[in-house]
């Protein structure tokens, strides 16, 4: 397991003033807390995070130094980003320090892997849960859960219960749902159908609304 290295401070100001001031600088506001951490405000440099993003993967762990800290580095992995929802540029990121030994719940991006054979025969390919939530140590972490859909017909769906996982890693969840499914053409067809009448008997009661209206 490779734990990505970023530097980091601690941070005073809060505030969206503050904050705004940081990311001009290039910085970015943070916390920092965990099970036996106690909320930490910190700042780091922004264009290292962003590179240290693209080194890992979704669930990526880092070592996080941060400056005049007691301890030489913290185990740590990010449990929120937020970014600006046009410009998607991070505007604050939250830090989760981990314990090796301690169990944590992260979720796993789901990858079909073939061509199945309802595909093939015109069937249309329908990923339900493009992410499953499991619990494993954080030197478990699976960088994706793999589905091979080959041999998936027309109709045919994987559930959860289906997918091999690897050893200590659990599926948080009693329920074994729908991960993968390849629908019928023609279901798809009727469902766009259906879609569009609701859509002409929605205009044509509005249509009725507005003339009732004007004739009043």
């Amino acid at each position: 397991m490779e734990f990505i290295e970023l530097k980091a401070a601690a941070r005073q100001t809060v505030g969206n003033g503050p904050a705004r001031r940081l990311r001009q600088e290039g910085k970015l506001p943070g916390v920092l807390y965990g099970p036996d951490t106690a909320p930490m405000m910190i700042t780091l440099d922004a264009h290292e995070l962003e590179l240290a993003l693209k080194k890992g993967s979704v669930n990526a762990l880092f070592n996080l130094i941060l400056e005049g800290d007691s301890k030489p580095r913290r185990r740590v992995m990010i449990k929120e980003l937020q970014a600006h929802p046009v410009s998607q540029d991070p505007l604050h990121v939250d830090f989760y320090e981990i314990a090796m030994d301690r169990k944590i719940s992260v979720k796993v991006p789901v990858i079909p892997l073939g061509k199945s054979i309802g595909v093939e025969m015109g069937g249309l390919l329908q990923v339900v849960r493009r992410e499953i939530e499991v619990s494993c140590l954080p030197d478990q972490i699976p960088e994706s859960i793999e589905v091979d859909i080959s041999e998936l017909d027309v109709g045919g769906s994987i559930h959860v219960e289906e997918i091999p996982l690897a050893e200590g890693v659990e599926v948080l969840s009693d329920a074994n749902f729908t991960v993968i499914t390849i629908l019928s053409p023609k279901v798809e067809a009727e469902e766009t159908e259906e879609e569009e009448l609701e859509g002409e008997e929605e205009e044509v009661e509005e249509d009725s609304a507005a003339n009732e209206e004007a004739a009043s």
